[in-house]
């Protein structure tokens, strides 16, 4: 074992590995023993594509051939590019944003429906009709005037027509069974999904055209989740009444409860088609929550009320889908990443289909598991983080030395920070360096009033939560005081940023694509979250002294360490322009300053060479302005 400072060790774990480690698994689907899974490769310049896996992981195949791009660009974030009927494939591409059919055993996919300037999300479609629906938005008049509605086509290809507009904001079309009834989301600024919105049924011909419709549930003040059909013709989602998104059935009169527990069975809905329940043979619901910072499974029996869960090593479960006597997930845990898993309702054994990488050459030893800590907070309030230690059998610290200590504000900011493996992460720890990925109050996964403590006061409570976590750390003598830097993106880049310049507790900084000027995001974002300022921040332009006073451009003056600043050239939520105002109003002062613009990228890197250069220049960047050691890796 060598003696070596904290930061300089060497590691197996390179950003090569944690760009090929990237692949993204998501929008699960199954049919039969059959899995339907959308893959994004960055090998391949961040392509989405269908892949379809057999159940015992003997097979998987493309069902979309290149240059084909799964990936639909409603509300920029995306999530429901593709549906799986019968023997077809339905999909956006993203060059064109038009409608494709392709066949689930592959081939070249032919044109459904395509028209410039319109873009579509979250098919769905009943086995009883011959619809098919989807959430469009319309920007054909332009930025300013995107409208945004619930489509039905026509799959014998006689046309489209309009199911649902007059709201902002639409998702989870939904028919049912019997295709005689549509269920859907609903929402207008300033609202998000997890602040509000409203599930509606209604009647039905075989046109799609609507004859009849009912609120169900849901208003300004109650999110809704994950509205779906189950076999016996009853609605099933997710609201958070109760101040916890739980489980609930309406029967066509009256909603009704399901499992209630202070757990989270709801998601933020950043991207559409995210599950957290499916059903299941012999009238059983399998469904996963979040609580204490993992997940769990389990099934509910219908009929009798009775549930129980299914242990399982993996802390991290989404995408639910459920076939026979069988559950699928898009699992992960503290030693295993992101992979497709089948469970056995029965035995409980769990079985891995694909995974998103291949790790059996890295030894478990090189991986620090992550620790949930609590701690406190402003005003005496507790908040949440997974703290990751440095760990590598190859290398020891020199005798008293304290490590430095990345802290971690993830995006969203109503998002939050899992326990699944992330090399990201292990990058970090495996070279001596600390990690705690911080579950500011405003995080999901802890209730609707965690959620809204970051109501009128982003820029506050995320910023006071990160420099609780570093502070708690030090105090534990787990980092050193004077090696501590933060880093995030987007939503985490306003956080990193904010932290760097209303606070002196960090060395230095990083931010991906991150908001420095408030005023800027809500005049120049798309139509998604051009009002979510309004919560987290206040009404603009009617509080624009409060935009002024938490946004980092307006006091670049204060900034007095080294920051480095990640972009894509693409980005359509924090634009390039923001970004080099930042830049520039430092380097003006003198501050040392680095700087990446990446092309062909948008909100978040999809490339991987993009992705390995970000991780190496950030990790050159600290070693030089903070940890003064040499880069060995």
């Amino acid at each position: 074992m060598t003696t070596s400072p904290f930061g300089s060790w060497l590691s197996p774990i390179t950003a090569d590995r944690v760009a090929a480690a990237s692949v993204r698994l998501s929008d699960l689907q199954v049919c039969g023993d059959t899995a339907y899974y959308i893959e994004g490769r960055p090998a391949e310049g961040g392509r989405q594509t269908v892949v379809r896996a057999w159940a015992d992981g003997s097979e998987r195949t493309d069902c979309i051939p290149g240059p084909f791009n799964v990936r639909t660009r409603v509300h920029e974030y995306g999530g429901g590019s593709s549906l799986v009927h019968r023997d077809t494939v339905y999909f956006t591409n993203y060059r064109d944003q038009g409608i494709y059919r392709g066949h689930m055993r592959g081939g070249e996919p032919t044109l459904l429906f395509q028209e410039n300037g319109l873009r579509y999300a979250d098919y769905a479609a009943s086995e009883e009709s011959e619809l098919l629906f989807a959430v469009e938005e319309d920007h054909r008049n332009g930025e300013t005037r995107v409208e945004n509605r619930i489509v039905a086509f026509s799959l014998n290809g006689s046309g489209r027509v309009a199911v649902a507009e007059g709201y902002d904001f639409y998702s989870n079309p939904r028919p049912s069974p019997c295709g005689r009834k549509l269920c859907w989301l609903q929402w207008n600024h300033p609202e998000m999904p997890w602040d509000g919105c409203e599930l509606i049924v209604a009647e039905m011909d075989p046109h799609g055209a609507m004859t009849s419709q009912v609120l169900v549930a849901g208003g300004t003040d109650e999110s809704i989740f994950q509205p779906e059909w189950g076999p016996d013709g009853l609605l099933y989602f997710v609201s958070d009444r109760s101040g916890w998104w739980n489980l609930y059935r309406y029967d066509g009169e009256h909603v009704s409860p399901l499992l209630p527990m202070e757990a989270e069975f709801g998601l933020p809905q950043w991207v559409f088609r995210q599950s957290t329940y499916a059903f299941a043979a012999h009238g059983r619901l399998v469904f996963s929550y979040q609580q204490d910072g993992r997940s769990h499974l389990g099934v509910l029996d219908l009929n009798s009320g009775a549930a129980r869960m299914i242990e399982s090593e993996w802390s991290q479960l989404g995408s639910i889908c459920a076939s026979g006597n069988f559950a699928w997930a898009l699992a992960g845990s503290a030693t295993r990443p992101s992979s497709l898993v089948r469970f056995d309702l029965d035995s409980g054994d769990a079985v891995v289909v694909a995974a998103s990488a291949d790790l059996s050459d890295l030894g478990s030893e090189y991986l620090s598991a992550p620790a949930a800590i609590r701690f406190e907070t402003t005003n005496g309030r507790m908040a949440h983080a997974l703290y990751y230690a440095p760990r590598n059998p190859d290398f020891t610290p020199r005798a008293g030395e304290l490590p430095p200590l990345l802290v971690k504000a993830h995006g969203g900011p109503t998002g939050a920070a899992n326990s699944s493996l992330s090399l990201a992460i292990q990058y970090w720890t495996s070279r001596g360096v600390a990690v705690v990925d911080v579950n500011y109050g405003g995080s999901t996964g802890y209730g609707r009033e965690y959620r809204n403590r970051l109501r009128d006061n982003w820029g506050i409570v995320d910023v006071d939560d990160c420099v609780h976590a570093a502070q708690h750390l030090v105090s534990r003598g787990l980092a050193d005081p004077k090696r501590l830097a933060i880093s995030g993106g987007s939503a985490g880049g306003f956080t990193t940023l904010n932290a760097l310049t209303f606070r002196k507790v960090f060395g230095a900084g990083a931010s991906y694509y991150g908001v420095s000027d408030l005023a800027g995001l809500a005049n120049d974002t798309h139509k998604f979250e051009s009002r979510y300022l309004d919560r987290l921040v206040g009404p603009y332009p009617e509080r624009a002294d409060l935009y002024d006073e938490r946004s980092a451009l307006k006091h670049a003056e204060l900034i007095e360490v080294p920051v480095a600043f990640f972009q894509g050239a693409e980005d359509a939520v924090v634009i390039p322009e923001q970004t080099e105002s930042m830049v520039n109003a430092l380097r003006a002062r003198g501050v040392p300053v680095f700087y990446l613009l990446f092309e062909g990228e948008q909100h978040g890197f999809r490339k991987a060479a993009n992705i390995r250069r970000a991780l190496e220049a950030e990790m050159e960047f600290y070693s030089t302005v903070l940890f003064h050691v040499g880069l060995q890796a």
